[in-house]
């Protein structure tokens, strides 16, 4: 999973992970990186490649998003 939804609120992020796994889509609950939003402790990971379809089911279920990302976590050790 490539892709990095971050959010305004931790019930934001819960909520998107609802909507996405009953449509089908692979997501995961990770911290989210405060190199991306400072906003919300958590983010959501999911398939970049379906990131159109994501942001329309999100939209549609009015979920708040503070940004869609395509993401890499580093693995050097470095934060």
């Amino acid at each position: 999973m490539d892709g990095l939804i971050s959010f305004f609120g931790s019930h934001h992020a819960i909520r998107a992970e609802t909507v996405l796994k009953r449509h089908g889509h692979a997501t995961r609950l990770v911290p989210g990186p405060r190199e991306l939003s400072p906003n919300c402790g958590v983010a959501l990971r999911f398939e970049y490649a379906r990131r159109d379809e994501v942001l329309a089911l999100l939209g549609d279920r009015r979920v708040r998003i503070d940004g869609v990302h395509l993401y890499t976590p580093r693995t050097d050790g470095f934060s």
